[in-house]
């Protein structure tokens, strides 16, 4: 059975399904789960004969409710692997449902990585690319910069190639889309030849930290840091070629040195066994220091005693993809977590408008109280996308369901779970 988020494949359901962390239960009227893009397209036809919906879904990983629906749901788990490569440009055509963790050992095998991952390797090629999914380093975009070409089913359930020397514009757009222009079966994607790197951890205070920040992020290839509130402490993660790694001994200890090639010594954390519900937004990287330090008071202040779960702080640099957290401008990621059998949404509320003042645009995959009408002011492409989307799928065969009762009807009469099936969740509409 292909390897799914679930214990079901191509039939009706009797069982909720329900993402990485647990806080997602829906149930679709069915879990499609074909074995080539032919299939795929055959699925979308006849979801337009049926006037049905189909949502595409990589790993689950996701908290937001971006493949939520009470319609078709189709896993591309089969259409997977490295298909061909080419090693002078670097470049590579994969299957959409590939996990980056297994696509990386076969990139490995043909000489040849991804250039950045984030903290997790179990997001699909498909789903990193169409939520915008990142690592940190003030050089690298988010991994939806990598699609450079592939193959695409339409809303008419035909299948189309298309790349960046043939429309830029197009490919601008797709890249951060979530599955509603179309269903991404193959991306060719721009790759590096393989290199190690050399990973460093490194503790101190946050003061110190912060002191230093600008010159920290600058020169390290990647750069973050990791606040924990019961502390006060931080922990930086340096990554380098050997040979060319800095020692911060000084003010820091040395807490971890290893080296091996990028996907192996980046997204660690893979295997977490604690799951955790989170909240990310971007803003502009000059913006990200104050807003960190907004954050920490308030949280020292209202909420160390029952969020022990550290603050994330990355480099994102600036891209031209649409709908992209990083567009136009280099940007700073902050990242809020919370056990997920544990009450969040408070906490979520409470810190979100701290991040909003200082220009903070959400993650699509993470949690957020945004609607159509405060995301179009953040995105200056916003209408220029809904136009296309429109034009591409005039029948709204990809939208994300507009009211979700199935999942309110999962979730009773809590209103914090409430909340999370109408807001953050249709970014298309109101």
């Amino acid at each position: 059975m292909a390897n799914t988020p679930w214990s079901a494949t191509s039939k009706n359901l009797d069982q909720d399904c329900h993402n990485w962390s647990g806080g997602l239960r829906f149930r679709p009227a069915r879990l499609e789960v074909p074995e080539h893009e032919e299939a795929v397209a055959a699925l979308v036809r006849a979801a337009g004969r049926q006037g049905r919906t189909i949502r595409p879904v990589g790993s689950a990983h996701s908290s937001s409710e971006i493949y939520v629906t009470d319609d078709v749901l189709v896993s591309l788990a089969n259409i997977c692997g490295l298909h061909e490569h080419d090693s002078r440009c670097h470049r590579a055509a994969v299957g959409a449902g590939s996990q980056l963790t297994e696509l990386s050992k076969e990139l490995q095998s043909a000489g040849m990585t991804l250039s950045n991952f984030g903290d997790v390797a179990t997001q699909t090629v498909g789903g990193a690319i169409g939520t915008g999914t990142h690592g940190s380093g003030r050089n690298f975009p988010n991994l939806s910069m990598m699609l450079v070409g592939g193959r695409l089913v339409t809303a008419r359930g035909e299948i189309t190639t298309f790349g960046v020397e043939e429309d830029l514009d197009f490919v601008r757009a797709l890249r951060v889309s979530f599955g509603t222009l179309g269903i991404l079966t193959s991306a060719t994607l721009q790759l590096e030849p393989l290199h190690d790197l050399r990973r460093q951890e490194w503790c101190l205070g946050f003061e110190p930290c912060m002191e230093a920040l600008d010159r920290l992020s600058r020169e390290n290839r990647n750069f973050d840091f990791y606040w924990y509130p019961r502390s006060d402490e931080v922990k930086i993660r340096c990554l380098n070629p050997p040979g060319e790694e800095k020692t911060y001994g000084a003010f820091a200890r040395l807490a971890k040195d290893e080296t091996g090639p990028p996907h192996e010594v980046i997204p660690q954390h893979s295997d977490l066994p604690y799951r955790f519900e989170e909240m990310e937004y971007s803003m502009p990287a000059e913006a990200g220091p104050d807003c960190m330090r907004k954050l920490r008071t308030r949280i020292k202040e209202k909420w160390r005693r029952s969020v022990g779960w550290r603050v994330l702080y990355r480099y994102i640099k600036r891209d031209d993809t649409w709908l992209s957290e990083a567009y136009g401008r280099d940007s700073v990621s902050i990242s809020l977590h919370q056990n997920a059998t544990l009450p969040y949404w408070d906490f979520f509320l409470d810190l979100e408008p701290v991040m909003r003042d200082h220009g903070g645009r959400p993650h699509w995959a993470k949690k957020h109280s945004l609607r159509a009408t405060e995301l179009k002011a953040l995105y200056p492409m916003w209408d220029r996308f809904l136009a296309l989307r429109q034009e591409l799928d005039p029948e709204g065969r990809f939208l994300i369901c507009a009211d979700f009762s199935g999942a309110r009807r999962v979730h009773g009469g809590d209103r914090k779970k409430a909340m999370d099936d109408s807001r953050g969740a249709h970014p298309l509409g109101e």
